[in-house]
């Protein structure tokens, strides 16, 4: 559970009014359709929840200041949109994200780090997206800059619009048919090493990217395993990559070794 930071530090991020063509770009980039719901934090007069509704999602605002909320929920009746999104007065820090597919946000670098924890604890396949501020280190999977000519903050007449796709967790140890697969994580990358059932040759070592609960593995190594549940990988691509071995491997106890 992470804490509120001290003194709201979302009370600090100012009202600017996304443009309509970075909070297309938004909606696109996460592929926002009707099978989606939207979460957006510091949702000001809510135009990126009523731009998804709009495509058939459902949504919800959460915004600190009451005038924005209230206008918020008068534009979404406006637009047609009521039935379909809501909008509360609350703190970002405080808000259950779990029914989320995508969560949008135009906050300062600070406030996305001090969220990035409850981001990336979301169900894997979740769609992040951030108008012009990063997650740190946690590199985007895709990132386009838009012009935005008569932009507000800032000299630069441009957005940048940044995606991520929450990774399953992977990281740990991995045992199927008398082998080992030794997995580390960091974001949406990992390196794994298999340790064979046939006496003590070199482990085979192959690296890749997370794409929400399947691992592809890059290069030479283009084996592909998918989580099922939490703790079950299974190989999905029998024709490579043969040294692999068994085809599922069962989550580990932490530090425990594969029997």
């Amino acid at each position: 559970m992470i804490a509120a930071p001290p003194a709201r530090a979302q009370d600090e991020v100012p009202f600017v009014t996304t443009p309509d063509a970075v909070t297309a770009a938004m909606l696109d980039l996460a592929d926002v359709s009707a099978r989606d719901h939207v979460i957006d934090l510091g949702s000001g007069d809510g135009r990126i929840v009523i731009a998804a509704a709009r495509r058939g999602a459902t949504g919800l605002g959460v915004e600190i200041v009451p005038e924005l909320v209230e206008q918020s929920r008068a534009n979404a009746r406006a637009a047609g949109v009521a039935a379909r999104v809501e909008f509360r007065e609350q703190d970002l820090f405080r808000t259950d994200l779990a029914r989320a597919t995508v969560v949008t946000m135009y906050l300062l670098p600070e406030v996305n780090l001090q969220l990035r924890p409850r981001l990336l604890a979301l169900a894997p396949g979740t769609r992040l997206v951030s108008h012009d501020w990063d997650l740190g280190d946690w590199a985007p999977d895709r990132s386009v800059r838009i012009d935005v000519p008569d932009k507000a903050l800032g000299r630069d007449k441009f957005s940048r619009v940044h995606v991520w796709v929450v990774p399953a967790q992977v990281h740990g140890r991995w045992c199927g048919g008398g082998a080992t697969l030794d997995i580390v994580q960091r974001f949406q990358r990992f390196s794994a090493a298999v340790i064979g059932r046939d006496g003590p040759a070199p482990p085979l070592v192959f690296d890749g990217r997370i794409a929400a609960s399947t691992l592809v593995g890059e290069g030479l190594r283009p084996v592909v395993l998918r989580l099922d549940g939490s703790d079950t990988l299974r190989r999905i691509d029998t024709a490579s990559l043969a040294g692999l071995g068994p085809t599922a491997f069962v989550r580990a106890a932490e530090g425990a070794p594969c029997p």
